[in-house]
């Protein structure tokens, strides 16, 4: 990982406590808004994400005076609610909640793509990213360590499987990213949605997968172990377990998510959203919710999610190439 992206995540990771420090009278702006703003969540409801939009911006639209309208567009791996955005008018009314899929991996996942995350949305904020969990069922694979999976992997290259909740999953490619990183074969087993996935890694009828750790910490008991975490150092809620990178330097993958409003969307109202959104992430009760169902919240400014985005997008640009991924 390079010292940017390192200076990047550890910035942001720390930020939002000390944005309550800003008072609000520097970068209050009058007129904006003067009616709703409806914030698309490409995904359906009563997800991760969804709680996060109703949770935030709520707190949001109670700061600002004015209703945020949570719109539920889910559907083509979160491209349908994008396009919607890309296309709305840029006055602050319309913003979108989207995630790596959306902003880093479709462009290259998907045979035709209707919008470029790049150029066609204003960045506002990183959000949240949420750890991955390495998780085998030993009853089937009686490992304890990335090293050991390594290791049997190669004995029968493809003989050990894993479930992924969807093809171009952070959850498949972390698993893809692992994959290469070693030179071991596995076979893939996409479902469609985690619980299935989970269901089967339990039943044994899987050896292994990436989840995320709200998933995972209710699922490690019994045959089902936690042999490694993808972030790059060891993870608070699994003490213990150690990071893939502690023997293959430099691995590293989160589901991670932003917000954005269309290009072209006047400075003064990106600044006015940024700043109430570092408002509402400090207070202490709304982190607490976010903490609990296992968000790890982030604030940046609106140029270091778009030099995230273009550094998590070159990142899994090469993996996905490297293994033949396509949607259509």
């Amino acid at each position: 990982m390079s010292q940017t992206r390192r200076s990047l995540l550890t910035s942001l990771a720390a930020a939002s406590a000390a944005s309550a420090l800003v008072p609000w009278g520097a970068f209050a702006q009058a007129g904006y808004p003067t009616r709703p703003v409806k914030v698309i969540v490409p995904y359906a409801a009563g997800g991760g994400t969804d709680f996060f939009a109703r949770l935030v911006f709520g707190a949001m639209g109670e700061q600002l005076g004015q209703q945020f309208v949570i719109e539920n567009r889910p559907g083509a791996g979160t491209n349908i609610g994008a396009e919607a955005v890309a296309r709305a008018e840029p006055d602050g009314y319309t913003l979108l909640l989207g995630d790596t899929a959306t902003f880093a991996t479709n462009r290259t996942l998907y045979r035709k793509i209707s919008f470029d995350p790049y150029k066609d949305f204003s960045p506002i904020s990183l959000t949240g990213r949420f750890a991955l969990v390495l998780l085998v069922n030993t009853s089937k694979l009686p490992v304890t360590s990335v090293e050991e999976i390594v290791v049997e992997a190669k004995k029968t290259p493809g003989r050990i499987n894993y479930a992924t909740p969807g093809l171009g999953s952070p959850f498949h490619l972390a698993t893809e990213l692992l994959s290469q990183g070693t030179g071991i074969k596995l076979t893939h087993v996409p479902y469609r949605g985690a619980a299935p996935a989970v269901q089967d890694l339990v039943a044994g009828q899987v050896d292994m997968m990436f989840i995320d750790f709200a998933t995972a910490r209710s699922q490690i008991s019994g045959p089902i172990r936690a042999v490694a975490v993808a972030s790059p150092g060891e993870f608070a809620g699994l003490p213990g377990v150690a990071p893939v990178a502690a023997h293959h330097q430099g691995f590293e993958a989160w589901a991670w998510q932003g917000f954005v409003a269309p290009a072209g969307t006047p400075a003064e109202i990106i600044a006015k959203l940024n700043e109430t959104y570092r408002r509402v992430i400090a207070n202490p009760e709304i982190r607490a919710k976010l903490t609990a169902a296992g968000i790890d919240v982030l604030q940046s400014s609106p140029e270091e999610m778009a030099a995230y985005m273009r550094e998590e997008g070159a990142k899994w640009d090469t993996v996905i190439k490297t293994a033949g991924i396509t949607l259509e």
